[in-house]
């Protein structure tokens, strides 16, 4: 008999908008890779980009929130794993997994630490530097005491994977760092990738539902952009981006050579057609899918350190690093205007995803991962007496409060 994985998803994932998006389908494709029949649960409304989850093979179940159904639900299935999909969903059905489901493993997927982009915000929105303070909030006691609470939480980023075991002392028993996991990309994938000739003007591009990639579209139009023009007068730039909203329309200069085109479904063609990538984001976390869909893309890139972090591990990056504006439009110019630093970058970015990303190798250890998990989850519990003991106290607050609700809406 197939064994069963219950996805809790915080909302419907949309993989052409979004890089959360494309992480939950390759979990999917991972775990039906190893022989699991998937169901999908969600309180969430679904959108028109949302994926059609028949044409997976995967069940698509709506649940409430605050509601005992839940409860019959999951008794019913007993999945062998449950993943919650962001730290609020384990919140609000952790411990409904717990006392109905409990040898079930529980897997939070984090996709990017929320304190350190919240915090991170917060200090860009202060113009203060980021210190513990900012790191150190609620949403941070929170979000460790669900990781304390999951028998596994996935890490998409090597730095926040180092800063959750050396800043909050998680133990590393809890974790596993498990990046983007892309198919690698061959040799003549790479050969058949259009060249410098083929390509022209710049790109950036990201979903304008988070706000480092709007504040990284104000801050090309209102200082980089001027910069690169007064070199290549002719060059253009085209930001694409799901969720479009009025006022990054109201960016859409094409007298300046700024053209907002929106949303695009296949961003890896799209991409093709540029020969360089701008991504000069001031704040976030994770893993940018921007820069994974460049290198895929044979784009060569230009970013800010925060882009940077995590993607590169020790091999050479995709393109240039930069924080200054003026150092940032000069190497941007040169990417674009010579052809040996464009092949170098774009040869650069294939490496990477082939030895950072390769999804065999991390698939392979996400299963050997659950395997042996199962194989000693007691003890593996008995180990984790903060998580034990979270569990307890934290979800007799959550489960009353839920109880509470429930008894008054109806």
């Amino acid at each position: 008999m197939a064994k069963k994985l219950l996805i809790i998803g915080f909302v419907y994932p949309e993989p052409t908008s979004s890089a959360a998006g494309s992480r939950m389908l390759q979990l999917i494709e991972a775990f039906q890779a190893f022989g699991y029949f998937i169901t999908f649960a969600s309180t969430a409304q679904k959108t028109e980009r949302s994926i059609d989850f028949k044409t997976l093979g995967v069940e698509d179940v709506p649940i409430e929130l605050n509601s005992s159904s839940f409860d019959g639900f999951i008794k019913t299935l007993q999945p062998e794993v449950v993943l919650f999909d962001r730290f609020m969903v384990e919140e609000q059905f952790g411990w409904r997994v717990a006392e109905n489901s409990p040898m079930a493993l529980r897997i939070l997927d984090t996709e990017d630490l929320h304190c350190l982009r919240k915090g991170r915000e917060r200090a860009f929105f202060d113009k203060a530097e980021f210190t513990n303070e900012y790191l150190f909030s609620e949403l941070a006691k929170r979000e460790m005491a669900s990781i304390y609470r999951c028998d596994l939480s996935l890490i998409i980023s090597g730095f926040e994977l180092e800063l959750l075991k050396k800043q909050f002392g998680i133990p590393e028993e809890l974790l596993l760092y498990l990046p983007f996991m892309e198919k690698p990309i061959d040799e003549e994938a790479q050969r058949n990738s259009p060249g410098f000739s083929e390509r022209n003007h710049f790109v950036t591009v990201g979903t304008f539902k988070h706000e480092p990639n709007f504040q990284s579209v104000l801050y090309l139009k209102q200082v980089i952009w001027k910069l690169i023009r007064k070199k290549l007068p002719e060059a253009e730039l085209h930001i694409y981006g799901a969720h479009l909203t009025q006022k990054v329309e109201q960016l859409h200069h094409p007298n300046e050579g700024f053209l907002i085109k929106g949303y695009v479904e296949d961003i890896k063609e799209t991409l093709q057609q540029y020969r360089v990538c701008l991504a000069p984001l001031p704040f976030g976390a994770g893993l940018k899918g921007k820069l994974i869909d460049a290198m895929k893309s044979g784009t060569p890139c230009v970013m800010s350190s925060m882009a940077s972090e995590g993607m590169f591990g020790a091999l050479p990056a995709n393109g240039f690093i930069e924080d200054d504006a003026v150092l940032f439009s000069e190497k941007a110019v040169e990417i674009f205007t010579i052809e040996k630093t464009y092949s170098e970058y774009q040869n650069n970015g294939f490496q990477i995803i082939n030895r950072l990303y390769d999804k065999f190798y991390f698939n392979k250890l996400l299963l050997d991962t659950i395997l042996g998990l199962q194989e000693v989850l007691e003890q593996h519990r008995q180990k984790n007496f903060i998580g034990s003991m979270l569990q307890h106290h934290t979800m007799q607050s959550y489960k009353y409060m839920s109880k509470w609700i429930e008894a008054k809406n109806n």
